[in-house]
């Protein structure tokens, strides 16, 4: 009964968590992470393709990402693609490779990041929010049917928003854990 919907609600919250600490991968804090160039893609033949699926991209030093291409005539391509995103990194090729020289962040750069993450994890506690609402809206109309009495509701309730709480510090967690990376200098 009420069961099914907590269960979807909570797996639904997952996904959101998922989708959160994916978007934040992107968000660069002064190391090279290959995910930062997840959102790139790049003309392969007349087709969009994702900059993973087109070449090797690596990490061989703390600020520095190798791209090699599996196809050489697309190295002035990718950097066409890096110079167009709000990535802000200069890319350099030797013909073969196109590295990307990751900048020491300023404070002020950090504390933007900061603010973004910040923007980023109430909307994700939004989403958190609305799963819940959706639930309690289901919850409530099985009492309507006469599916469920009102003790039953009242503690379908209270077993999502506690449901909803620990999605809610799950967040607060993650976000305060990639300020604390942002900042460190």
């Amino acid at each position: 009964m009420y069961l099914d919907i907590h269960k979807e609600a909570e797996e639904k919250m997952e996904k959101t968590i998922s989708v959160y600490k994916e978007e934040l991968q992107s968000i660069r804090a002064g190391r090279a992470n290959p995910a930062l160039l997840d959102k790139i893609s790049v003309d392969y033949y007349g087709q969009m393709t994702p900059l993973k699926q087109v070449a090797s991209i690596s990490a061989p030093e703390p600020r520095l990402l190798v791209i090699q291409p599996w196809d050489a005539t697309l190295i002035s391509v990718i950097e066409k693609e890096i110079l167009k995103s709000d990535l802000g990194i200069n890319p350099s090729n030797d013909g073969k490779v196109v590295r990307l020289q990751i900048p020491q962040l300023t404070e002020e750069r950090r504390k933007d990041l900061s603010k973004l993450v910040r923007k980023s994890g109430e909307n994700a506690k939004i989403s958190i929010r609305n799963i819940r609402r959706e639930g309690i809206d289901g919850i409530k109309k099985m009492e309507k049917n006469k599916e469920l009495d009102e003790d039953q509701r009242k503690q379908a309730e209270d077993k999502m928003q506690n449901i909803t709480d620990k999605f809610i510090e799950e967040i607060d967690s993650i976000t305060k854990n990639k300020e604390d990376e942002l900042m460190e200098i």
